[in-house]
This record gives C-alpha cells, sequence and structure tokens, in this order.
C-alpha cells in the first residue's frame, strides 16, 4: 500500500508550485532516446529532450538586473515568458546515478549531453536568444523589448566585416563567431542614416562609403542594389579582403538577452529541487545531490557572468550551482547587454573586458571603480560555488587574460579566494592541441602559419574535472593552485618575452601578436562593471590601452610556469600561444586564438646547417629509450600531482614508445 505524502513534504510541494508561478511553468519532453553504448557500471543512457517555458517576475531583485526585462511583454500575471531548449543524458536505471549534474553550457548553441561511466547526469540547454532555432542546436526564444506606447526601442548597433570573399558583392549582417546569428534589423533601409566606413589595417579613420555605393540589400541574384533585405550588405563593385568594412545604424527591436541566465538558473534549480507535476515533470526527480557548471571559451565566459551578476542564487534563495569549472574564458560574455552580441570574441570594438574580471577583492583604481569581484554578489548571498578555473597560453595573448590576475594597472597580484583554484596550462593554443608525438606537425590552422600547436591540455582538464566532483562531493580538496604570477617572477611584459625569443630562422617573432586591452568609452548607460545596460557610441572610442603581461619564457621559447603536460616537459619543438595570419585583412599580425608550434632539428648537424639556436632532439634525448623514459617520468610527476589520471599517463607513454622520435639514431 503506498504511504500518503507527509505534511512536510506535501507543504514543500505547494511551496514549489506557488514558486514556480515566476520560474518553470512547463516541461515538454519531446523525445526519450537510448545513447549508444553502455557506460562501465552506469550501464545504458537514454537522452531526454525538450522545451520548456519559463516566467519572470521583473519586480524580483534576482531579476532586475536584466536589461530591459521591464521593457518586455508581460502575461495576465504580470509575468515575463521565455521559453529554452534541452537535452538531458541520465542513467536509464536511475539507482546507477551517481547524484551528480553537469551543466555543460554550449558554446554558441553547440553542445552533447553525453553518457558517463561515473553515472554522473549531463545536462544543456539554450540560453543565447539571438541564436536562430534549428536541428541540434540549443536555443532560447526570449521577448523583444518595447516602449509602454508600443513604439519599438531602438539604438545604435555596429558590424564589422573582415576578410569578406574577394568581389563578394553581398554579405549577411551577423555578428560574433559563428555563421547564421544575424544582427538586429535596421530601423530603416535607407543608408543616408548609416554609414559604412572601409578601413585599411593600419587605418584607424577610413574612409566613407558613399551611401549611393552600398545598399541594405541582396546582391546574389540580382545587381546592384539587388533585392532590398535588413539581414544583408550590398556594395556597388564588390568587397575587397584586403580592407574591413565598418558598418553602423540604428537598429529595432532588441531581443532581451540577458534572459538567458534567469533561463539556466531556474531549469537547474527545478532538476535539482522540484517535485514535478503533471505539466511540469521532472525527468530526475530527487536525484540530484550536488550540481557543477562547465563551460569552454564563450560558455566559460557566460559561467563568469552568470556568477558576477548573483544567478547562482535561485528564487527561493537556495544556491543553484555548487561549483563552476569555467574553462579558456578570460571576459565576461556581453550577453545582458541591448543590442548585445554574446557570441563576439575579443576583437575590435566588442564588449567583455571591461568590467569585473577577478575572482579576489580587488581595487580598480585605475578604471576609478572601488573594491569589487565577481563574487561579490553571490558572497553577499552566501551563494557562491567552489571555482576550479583552467586556461592556457592563448588565453594570454589573443583572449586579454592580464587584468583577470593582476588588474588594469598591472602592478600586484590579486589573491585568490579560498573556494577557487586556479590552473594555468602553458604554451597551449586555446582548447588545447592534438596531442602525441608526431614528428610532422600538424598543418596551420585556418589562415594562420606556422603549423598549429600540438601540446594538449584536455588530459590535465580531465583530471581535474574529477578533482572538482571529489571536492563537491568529499569535500576532499583539489591540487593547490598553479599558476604565473608577478611574486615569483613568472609574469613580464610581451616586450620582454619577444626580446628573450630565440631567434630562429624563418621563424616568426611574437613582436605586435598581443591582443592589446583597449578601454572604450561605451556611452553614460554603459554598465562597465556588470557588462550591462546600453552602449550608445558604436564605435566606441577608444580611451587609451591598458599594460598587458604573459607568461615569461625559456630558452626554447616554451613557458616555465603553471602545469606543464608531459609533452611540453619533453618537447619536441617551441609551443607557442600565438600565431600568424597568413593573408588577408590582418595579414602579418596575430589570428585570432591560435597557438603555433616551431619544431626542433632531429639531429645536431641539421640544427648547425640551418643556425637554430635551440638543442637538437639528438641533443636532448640521445636515444628513443631515453626520450620515452622523460615523457615516463613527467607522466609519473603528474599522477603524482593530481594533474593527470593514471589511464591517461599509461596512453602518452604509449603514445611516446610507439613515435619515430629518435627510432634511427636508437638503431
Amino acid at each position: 500500500m503506498r504511504c500518503a505524502p507527509s505534511l512536510t513534504a506535501l507543504a514543500a510541494a505547494l511551496a514549489w508550485a506557488s514558486a514556480g508561478q515566476a520560474e518553470v511553468v512547463r516541461v515538454d519532453i519531446e523525445s526519450r532516446t537510448p545513447i549508444p553504448g553502455t557506460f562501465g557500471e552506469a550501464g545504458a543512457y537514454e537522452l531526454v529532450t525538450g522545451r520548456y517555458l519559463g516566467e519572470l517576475d521583473p519586480r524580483d531583485a534576482r531579476n532586475a538586473i536584466i536589461t530591459d526585462l521591464a521593457l518586455a511583454p508581460r502575461n495576465a500575471r504580470g509575468r515575463v515568458e521565455y521559453s529554452a531548449t534541452f537535452a538531458l543524458a541520465k542513467p536509464l536505471d536511475m539507482t546507477r546515478a551517481s547524484g551528480v549534474l553537469f551543466y555543460d553550457t554550449p558554446n554558441r548553441g553547440n553542445g552533447v549531453a553525453r553518457g558517463d561511466p561515473d553515472g554522473h547526469l549531463h545536462l544543456i540547454s539554450g540560453w543565447q536568444g539571438d541564436i536562430p532555432p534549428a536541428a541540434g542546436v540549443q536555443s532560447a526564444t526570449v521577448p523583444v523589448a518595447r516602449h509602454p506606447d508600443g513604439s519599438p526601442v531602438t539604438g545604435p548597433v555596429l558590424v564589422r566585416i573582415v576578410d569578406p570573399p574577394r568581389g563578394a558583392t553581398s554579405v549577411p549582417l551577423t555578428g560574433g563567431l559563428g555563421a547564421g546569428v544575424p544582427r538586429p534589423e535596421p530601423l530603416s533601409l535607407d543608408t543616408r542614416k548609416a554609414r559604412l566606413v572601409r578601413k585599411h589595417r593600419d587605418d584607424t579613420r577610413g574612409a566613407v562609403v558613399a551611401a549611393r555605393d552600398w545598399a541594405f540589400g541582396d546582391c546574389r541574384r540580382a545587381p546592384f542594389p539587388g533585392a532590398p533585405d535588413p539581414h544583408r550588405l550590398c556594395l556597388k563593385g564588390g568587397f575587397d579582403p584586403t580592407f574591413a568594412y565598418e558598418l553602423t545604424y540604428t537598429a529595432k527591436d532588441p531581443p532581451v538577452l540577458g534572459v538567458g541566465f534567469a533561463a539556466v538558473r531556474d531549469l537547474v534549480a527545478f532538476l535539482r529541487d522540484a517535485p514535478g507535476a503533471a505539466d511540469t515533470p521532472n525527468p530526475v526527480r530527487g536525484q540530484v545531490r550536488w550540481t557543477i557548471a562547465t563551460g569552454v571559451s564563450q560558455s566559460g565566459n557566460f559561467l563568469r557572468s552568470f556568477i558576477h551578476l548573483g544567478f547562482n542564487q535561485a528564487e527561493d534563495g537556495r544556491r543553484v550551482f555548487d561549483a563552476a569549472v569555467p574553462q579558456i574564458a578570460a571576459r565576461q560574455v556581453p550577453l545582458n547587454l541591448r543590442f548585445g552580441v554574446p557570441g563576439g570574441a575579443a576583437n575590435l570594438y566588442e564588449p567583455g573586458s571591461d568590467g569585473v574580471l577577478w575572482w579576489g577583492m580587488h581595487d580598480a583604481a585605475a578604471r576609478g571603480r572601488g573594491r569589487t569581484s565577481l563574487l561579490a554578489r553571490c558572497d553577499a548571498s552566501a551563494t557562491c560555488p567552489r571555482i576550479v578555473e583552467i586556461f592556457g597560453s592563448a588565453e594570454f595573448w589573443g583572449l586579454r587574460m592580464s587584468p583577470d590576475l593582476v588588474g588594469f594597472d598591472a602592478k600586484a597580484d590579486i589573491p585568490l579566494p579560498r573556494n577557487v583554484r586556479r590552473y594555468y596550462l602553458p604554451s597551449v593554443t586555446h582548447g588545447g592541441g592534438s596531442g602525441g608525438f608526431a614528428l610532422a606537425p600538424p598543418p596551420p590552422p585556418n589562415g594562420c602559419s606556422p603549423p598549429a600547436d600540438p601540446n594538449p591540455s584536455s588530459d590535465t582538464v580531465r583530471a581535474l574535472i574529477q578533482a572538482t566532483v571529489a571536492w563537491v562531493r568529499y569535500d576532499t580538496p583539489p591540487p593547490a593552485s598553479r599558476y604565473p604570477t608577478l611574486a615569483n617572477g613568472d609574469l613580464v611584459p610581451p616586450e620582454a618575452v619577444a626580446a628573450g625569443f630565440p631567434r630562429i630562422p624563418g621563424a616568426p617573432s611574437p613582436t605586435g601578436k598581443l591582443n592589446p586591452l583597449l578601454i572604450y568609452d561605451f556611452g553614460p548607460r554603459f554598465r562597465a562593471d556588470d557588462l550591462s545596460g546600453v552602449i550608445d557610441k558604436a564605435p566606441p572610442p577608444i580611451r587609451r590601452e591598458a599594460p598587458s603581461l604573459v607568461p615569461r619564457i625559456d630558452a626554447d621559447g616554451n613557458e616555465t610556469s603553471g602545469v606543464r603536460s608531459a609533452q611540453l616537459q619533453a618537447p619536441l619543438g617551441t609551443y607557442l600561444g600565438w600565431n600568424v595570419q597568413a593573408q588577408g585583412h590582418g595579414a602579418g599580425q596575430a589570428c585570432g586564438f591560435q597557438g603555433g608550434f616551431i619544431p626542433f632539428a632531429t639531429t645536431k648537424a641539421e640544427r648547425l646547417a640551418t643556425g637554430d639556436p635551440r638543442p637538437s632532439l639528438e641533443e636532448r634525448y640521445g636515444t628513443h629509450d631515453r626520450f620515452v623514459a622523460h615523457v615516463r617520468a613527467a607522466a609519473d610527476s603528474l599522477v603524482r600531482e593530481g594533474f593527470l589520471l593514471p589511464r591517461d599517463a599509461a596512453r602518452i607513454v604509449g603514445q611516446a614508445e610507439a613515435s619515430s622520435v629518435l627510432v634511427r639514431a636508437s638503431r
């Protein structure tokens, strides 16, 4: 006989139902499909997909920080509605679940909810409201801001067109990385009410393109001015990829993108704590004990802003995530902005590095602001998660990581709070390289030269993710933080790295490869600390360039601080956190966030013949067996320190044994 629910449980369910009127109010499960394969002791997994509807109370202080929420339409209950997709991977037999829910934040709508041999649940969902819905893409539907009288909300929008196809007459007006994310429609298609400027690489002013020579139009099938189109730009005579084009226009109808923060908050809180109901089924009811958020690059920036803006406190006051693991994330995400571009990536004029970037309390005197931190709001509500931050060399060179460690004046280290661990992965590209010990260098990244940096980061990340789980579940501290500091002499001006870089014949220099930290003036309604509000100046005036530091290097050009991979401890060349753009508008400058690789000579004779100052593989290791011994010693040390799992160490040593490094010399 089934027992009646206790009064306590019934009261909790009623309390959730009442609160749910301002949170998740409907869950539509669209499919349940098996995930191929089995996953260790967790067994078979299924993928649950669907869409959920949420409501927000704009009067709630936890929601009021959302830009333009007060201008969003409201339903009969006075709430602001939104919806989003989700996908949840869970064991078929939930008695095998670990109780840990990972929220693996999608990057530009891309993500996979996967099975897990440890029985963890994995959740992804839509949060970026400017992504058009599409199969396999996580998206959110957010309201459009309108004035109370129904008139459109307007504002300036900047679209930069860099490296267009040569001769193309028409290009889409999109924002950020990735294809198909349209910018808002112009208020008018009259080009006299907009401005198009064409710039050479070193030209800060540029030349204005006459209004009669371009159009908001599609010229792919019709000659200039083409068919009127608010989402495309048509240029008479076609585009020249050696120029950059900057279009400024007045846009209308901004989506309230900051709702994406609340959408994630409410979904995770629902799955963690809600009893569920007929129209709001909770497929993991009562099974979630610990929650961990992960985010890589753009989605790591999302987590930093999510925490900073106070969204780790649910509407019932409880903590949402017990831990957060932002990876290769140096900035905040420009999501809570009118006409924001959350897919931006630290390019010219893009906001993201303008506000609070540090976990510890710091007085940004160089910006004329008081003491604050990314954790200030969650500290005040006692809802801070434990933080495990992981990043590498490309984040210093391409994504302006320096102020996260030393502020905008670069004069002193900012101490880390007790709940934060920071791990630096030296000499790696953005996201890490392919790993292994192949003598033939990987091909150059798209549009770059030299070859791609193969130094991996995934092995270290796996070990640190496992350490994060132990920290949350068992209160077992992860390894001590390991990252470059001023106090240890690990951080130096980029000019010092350029001066100490080995003079390798035919190899590029680090000079000019740092993405500068520019201080912009976005206007009086831009709340820089929170990366929120309204941008009134587009393009923004540049006030000045702030100082930036980068990690110190050794005589080989490899970085010396942080968690050095087995590959970096037994190097086959110089692993760079920067690369060089091979052609186009930025030819000769830094190539995005890509790292490069300059291999060592195999023998001393080869090295001397080319004038390479770096010792050859033969001079370093002597024989293949001694090279493998170096790799084994490095892998064993990393396992002992907690930065490498034993199974990954065995694989890495096996790769070294199977490699052709000095095989002929050994014979």
